[in-house]
């Protein structure tokens, strides 16, 4: 029997995926059917953009990188995947896992370099490039080959975000309160996305918080139970308590967002 890799009914079946990750914990990511292009530098130039830099930060390469392969083996056709991430970014998995629709997977870690990825090696930059210390809202998928052309994606990032952060003019800015990285949260991130990515015609960021780990900002947003979803922008803000669960709730709720 052929595993079953389970996918967004908006990704591929087969493709070739890289994730670039900033310090802070911004994520720039692209998927490539076609498997033909190397990445990496246009999604540093990519971040070069949004986040205005004087250069692209090519010194993210390799150390804040995940790669993902999906092919069919052509004697069995069985379709065989191989996902890796530096160990900067293997705390990223379940935003990984939501980016390429791999459901649960572990991702490999990959052997890393000393001499190339030591932090106080990279920490030299920060100098240099400050606000890739910061996190920005940014998990925003590439998806052309001029800038610009792209179209902001899904989920999960646990870590706190500077509250100097720029906004977008339009779209929206959404918070998912969680209580821990496990299957359960896993779950909502897979249902919550593909709403989104179906259902949403607007530019948006999702900033997926465990309040666990960010005990003050839940109670900041005096988050009661999990998961709750919230509009922090546009205002008013509105927000969702529960599992998360009913296609059809999501859709409600979302429609009550356009006033």
């Amino acid at each position: 029997m052929s595993p079953d890799f389970s996918t967004s009914p908006s990704l591929p079946t087969l493709f070739k995926g890289l994730a670039l990750f900033t310090p802070g914990g911004d994520m720039v990511y692209c998927i490539d059917p076609d498997k033909k292009q190397r990445w990496h530098l246009q999604l540093c130039a990519l971040l070069q953009e949004l986040l205005d830099l004087a250069e692209p930060p090519h010194f993210l390469v390799p150390c804040y990188t995940a790669t993902i392969d999906r092919w069919r083996d052509p004697r069995t056709q069985d379709i065989i995947q191989h996902a890796e991430a530096y160990p900067l970014v293997l705390r990223h998995q379940a935003l990984l896992n939501a980016a390429f629709g791999t459901g649960s997977l572990t991702w490999q870690a990959v052997p890393q370099v000393a001499e190339v990825c030591d932090r106080p090696i990279l920490e030299r930059y920060r100098q240099q490039f400050p606000s890739l210390w910061d996190n920005h809202d940014l998990i925003v998928q590439f998806s052309g080959n001029e800038l610009g052309a792209v179209t902001p994606a899904q989920p999960f990032n646990s870590n706190p975000f500077n509250a100097s952060k720029p906004q977008p003019s339009t779209g929206y800015i959404l918070r998912l309160y969680v209580a821990g990285n496990n299957a359960v949260t896993e779950g909502i991130l897979r249902n919550l996305h593909e709403l989104l990515e179906r259902s949403l015609n607007q530019p948006y960021t999702l900033r997926v918080i465990d309040i666990y780990k960010n005990p003050e900002q839940a109670e900041s947003d005096r988050i009661t139970a999990t998961p709750t979803l919230m509009r922090v922008h546009p205002r008013p803000v509105r927000r969702l308590v529960g599992e998360l669960k009913e296609v059809d709730q999501l859709l409600q709720v979302f429609a009550s967002f356009e006033d």
